[in-house]
């Protein structure tokens, strides 16, 4: 009996387990999630409906984003998609003391520093999000359509690696997701493997 209760509990544990990390589907609705931003507001996927969104994994001391940030790869793409009408938020998943999470403070002096341009920097600092979305680098981002469906999950580009002069060199697949929602047509690449830092959960 004792073995049985044993087995049954580490089951239901187990189970417990994969719910938290559920991991989304391309094709299907992106999950509802509210997170506090950097500027004390908080923030609802859903209040965003009727806009394209796109969710960016990020961790400033990390070396691929700060080859992303310090090239202006990703503050171009931020301000390029906001000024077409996008929403981009930036997700840091980090407890207090994580590399990477700041004050308000701090993090003004990097945002301005690398000329970051998210619609709103949110915080998941109990990692709840990036498991419901089942972020796993940073950077990892994700594209969501006006309807609320996801269309793209994974890499910001083809090369995965710190050094800036790949930028140039890969094919930037949050470009080319986003300019296919813009134009009505399917996502050709929905999928690719993130790279990055792990997050930091």
């Amino acid at each position: 009996m004792k073995t049985l209760n044993y087995l049954l509990g580490f089951m239901m544990m187990m189970f417990a387990a994969t719910a938290v990390q559920a991991v989304v589907t391309v094709g299907k609705s992106a999950p509802e999630f509210t997170l506090t931003g950097i500027d004390g507001k908080a923030h609802q996927l859903s209040d965003y409906k009727g806009k394209t969104v796109v969710l960016e994994w990020v961790n400033p001391e990390c070396p691929f984003v700060i080859k992303h940030y310090g090239s202006g790869n990703i503050p171009k793409l931020q301000s390029s998609a906001t000024a077409d009408g996008v929403v981009w938020l930036s997700i840091n998943t980090g407890g207090p003391g994580a590399q990477g999470v700041y004050d308000a403070a701090t993090h003004s002096k990097w945002a301005s520093s690398v000329k970051a341009g998210p619609s709103a920097y949110l915080r998941d600092p109990e990692g709840k999000v990036a498991r419901l979305y089942g972020a796993k680098t940073t950077p990892h981002i994700y594209v969501i359509t006006s309807d609320g469906t996801l269309v793209y999950n994974g890499a910001i580009d083809s090369i995965r690696s710190t050094d800036v002069a790949d930028i140039a060199k890969a094919e930037n697949y949050v470009v080319s997701a986003l300019t296919a929602v813009k134009s009505g047509k399917p996502v050709a690449k929905a999928t690719s493997q993130p790279y990055g830092c792990a997050v930091k959960y």
